[in-house]
């Protein structure tokens, strides 16, 4: 699922149930956005992250490059769902990559719970550790239903774009925001849905997409008020969660009904990574060497106030908010709206 080629000028494209981002980024010791463009999307064109509506989801990408014209058409697409499957294996050192390739194909049969003949599959080593048995190659292995890597690549295409690679989404989000230290670290995309990972001294441990997010939260709003989905998003970040309701200006119904959609939201978007949590460190082969005690947010909510600190105090841990830079006056949208598109648009984080 990895490009092989350059990443010269090459635009990540991070394919969301609540929009489509793109970004254009330039490296020196840090991600800098140089060109970057949203669209929202509408309800049902992306559904839990996979592709339902390819015509509408084309027409969409051509109007963002027809209306951005100094965005490249060569992109690198991140993919996110609960079909997607990441899973860590330990075999024999093996130095011939022929040899390794047969034998990662061979462990994949038992580890990923798909037929991999339908499946995409890619591979990577992450080195050798010591085992009281003896030295053992750790490799992680990716696989994605091959039916749903397709339909995305084809609503791409059609819209005239050139597809120089596929990954993970969350692979982008921890290139663009990578973690100060090596403590293990929790990694949050909050926007059509909430993309998690877990990483460890710059490796991904764990990862896994819940379908809850801040586009289900607009859309609650939006029905209870009768609001389009573009004002029911203005008005949460309008409202957020940090500033007392009877000081909000606008209408009291929907400054107090935007209140309690967010902190039901927050409450739910919660309950699920915690599950993902505890399922990760029972894991015991891919617990890490500590526990998780610090996370990074990213994503669409970082333009709702006080989202990360409403993340923390449900999470029990602290939680920081975090997006890209912009260059100079280039880009006039939060740099949070592209984070993982950023990192899609690199295939190594950036070394301080």
């Amino acid at each position: 699922m990895r490009s092989r080629g350059s990443t010269r000028s090459i635009v990540g494209l991070d394919v969301d149930p609540g929009s489509v981002s793109a970004a254009e980024v330039e490296v020196n010791g840090s991600l800098t956005v140089r060109r970057a463009a949203v669209a929202a999307l509408q309800p049902g064109v992306v559904r839990d992250g996979e592709v339902a509506d390819a015509e509408s989801l084309t027409a969409v990408l051509r109007e963002l490059w027809k209306e951005n014209k100094g965005l490249g058409k060569r992109v690198r697409v991140g993919v996110a769902n609960q079909r997607i499957v990441m899973r860590w294996v330990e075999l024999p050192p093996i130095d011939d990559q022929k040899q390794l390739d047969t034998a990662v194909r061979f462990a994949a049969q038992d580890a990923v719970p798909m037929p991999l003949d339908t499946a995409v599959l890619d591979w990577q080593s992450a080195g050798i550790v010591e085992r009281p048995g003896g030295p053992r190659l750790r490799v992680m292995i990716v696989a994605a239903r091959r039916d749903m890597v397709e339909r995305v690549l084809d609503a791409v295409r059609a819209a005239g774009l050139r597809v120089e690679g596929i990954d993970l989404s969350a692979f982008g989000m921890m290139r663009a925001i990578p973690a100060p230290d090596v403590a293990p670290t929790l990694y949050l995309s909050v926007g059509g849905m909430t993309n998690l990972a877990v990483a460890e001294n710059g490796t991904c441990l764990f990862t896994r997409v819940s379908g809850s997010g801040l586009q289900g939260i607009a859309v609650d709003l939006a029905e209870r008020r009768g609001l389009t989905l573009e004002h029911s998003r203005a008005w949460l970040t309008h409202v957020g969660l940090t500033q007392p309701i009877e000081e909000i200006e606008g209408d009291p119904a929907i400054i107090a009904e935007a209140r309690v959609a967010l902190e039901s939201g927050v409450q739910r978007i919660s309950g699920e990574v915690r599950t993902s949590l505890d399922f990760h460190q029972a894991q015991s082969e891919q617990a890490t060497t500590a526990p998780v005690e610090r996370a990074l947010l990213t994503g669409p909510a970082t333009t709702v106030p006080g989202f990360a600190d409403a993340i923390s105090a449900a999470l029990g841990m602290p939680v920081e908010s975090r997006s890209v830079g912009v260059e100079g006056d280039s880009v006039d949208l939060p740099g949070g709206a592209f984070t993982v598109a950023a990192g899609l648009a690199v295939e190594e984080a950036p070394a301080a």
